[in-house]
């Protein structure tokens, strides 16, 4: 296991705590500081500079469970979000939550193109800590539409 805070931590930036708990050998080529800095990039698109959250990527157990206890959902799935209420630290720094993501799923999803497949599931993780959803048409296109402008990554 390992973690880390990768960010520009200057009090100005989005903080973007890592963790990876794969286990076995890597299903693809896992670019972690991309990833954190495309998550960090989303934040600031999205006016969000004093806040921070955690990425994580786990194996199919892991995301399968949490799938289990927390969204009553059998199987492992892509991506999971677990934003917290507007909680705010000492430094006045938002806590936005957590953003889970299954790189073995992705490399199902897109085996062609996993690294496209997981720069799209970080980004929809952080849309959704924002408070982004797809469930009516309106709001799915407006998530779409924000989703394929910062991964640069289109979904049908």
């Amino acid at each position: 296991m390992s973690a880390r805070a990768l960010n520009d931590d200057d009090g100005g930036h989005p903080r973007v705590l890592v963790s990876t708990r794969t286990s076995g050998a890597p299903t693809t080529p896992l670019d972690v500081p991309a990833l954190a800095a495309l998550a960090r990039e989303t934040l600031v698109a999205e006016g969000q500079q004093r806040s921070e959250l955690s990425l994580s990527f786990v194996d199919e157990d892991e995301i399968a469970d949490l799938y289990r206890r927390y969204m009553d959902e059998d199987g492992p799935t892509d991506v999971l979000s677990f934003p917290l209420d507007d909680d705010v630290d000492e430094h006045g720094v938002r806590v936005l939550g957590d953003v889970v993501v299954c790189p073995a799923v992705a490399v199902r999803n897109a085996p062609r193109d996993p690294g496209t497949e997981l720069r799209l599931l970080v980004v929809h993780g952080v849309l959704h800590l924002l408070g982004y959803d797809h469930e009516g048409d309106d709001e799915r296109a407006e998530m779409w539409a924000r989703q394929e402008r910062y991964s640069g990554v289109t979904v049908p």
